[in-house]
């Protein structure tokens, strides 16, 4: 159990990422990417009539921001686990930017909005980790320096 607190949950949709982008050929164009991206593959029939049709992109961002929520629940504990994770987090950040930069496949909006998840993972990580330790060492409330 303690592997899903090591690894970002932010892993997952980057994996399905690269599936996506690397899955037809060994470095997928752009535009047959986002023609993947952008195909209706769900219709969901809303109550005003009209149907509501989400493409593979629209839900690979959903399952982002559901990630997102799940590894800022994770990102308060400050033992170990949560420190690797931070650390798992920044190198994961790193392999989407430099997908990102380098690869024409990975220059869409929905992987920069994944991206973009992971940097908000790296940076929530780090805030909480640092406001937990100026807590923990009471670093303006009259401890050491005061």
């Amino acid at each position: 159990m303690r592997v899903f607190t090591v690894f970002p949950l932010m892993i997952i949709p980057v994996i399905i990422y690269n599936v996506l982008a690397l899955g037809g050929s060994a470095f997928s164009t752009v535009e047959a990417l986002r023609e993947r991206l952008d195909a209706d593959f769900m219709s969901v029939h809303m109550t005003s009539g009209v149907p509501w049709d989400i493409t593979p992109g629209h839900a690979l961002i959903t399952l982002s921001l559901i990630m997102l929520f799940f590894e800022l629940l994770k990102s308060t504990g400050t033992g170990g686990a949560a420190v690797m994770n931070h650390a798992f987090s920044m190198v994961l950040f790193i392999v989407c930017i430099v997908e990102f930069l380098m690869f024409p496949a990975f220059a869409t909006s929905v992987f920069f909005l994944v991206m973009l998840m992971s940097l908000l993972d790296v940076m929530a990580g780090f805030m909480v980790t640092i406001a937990a330790a100026r807590r923990d060492f009471g670093v303006g409330d009259g401890g050491f320096g005061d």
